[in-house]
């Protein structure tokens, strides 16, 4: 009898209680490292975005210091107003403006972003804060 009594007052797991909780673990990940995936893809392509408004804003300073107009500004024009745009850094990049200063358009070569590459082409603010389209072939091509 007593040795009835000690194995009921046990607690443990069982073999299949414990390979339960790993298939639903197992399942659980399955299901959230793929959107792990696409979230680290969208804050990559976010913050190429990013750079490229810090970009223009750079440049709207550019113009209004030097006080010029109808002009085409690259990278070495503003090293100086422009720090840590990193995904611009290797690119090669330029800025328009209209005679009136009042729209900046950024063109580039490609930006390695996550798996994808991002290429402006004649991307204004407006452009670049809308909804990022999809990309044709790796390459996102913002107009």
């Amino acid at each position: 009898m007593m040795l009835k009594r000690m194995l009921k007052n046990e607690k443990g797991l069982t073999l299949i209680e414990l390979l339960a909780v790993i298939v639903i673990l197992g399942i659980i990940a399955a299901i959230a490292v793929p959107s792990i995936g696409g979230i680290i893809q969208k804050s990559k392509e976010d913050a190429v975005k990013a750079d490229a408004l810090q970009i223009l804003n750079a440049a709207k300073v550019y113009v209004a210091s030097n006080g010029v107009d109808d002009v085409s500004i690259d990278q070495t024009d503003l090293a100086s107003y422009v720090n840590g745009v990193d995904d611009f850094v290797s690119a090669t990049y330029t800025v328009t403006t209209d005679k009136d200063s009042k729209t900046f358009k950024l063109k580039t070569g490609e930006i390695t972003a996550g798996k994808v590459k991002i290429k402006f082409d004649d991307a204004d603010v407006t452009a670049i804060e809308k909804k990022t389209p999809a990309a044709v072939e790796g390459v996102i091509t913002i107009k």
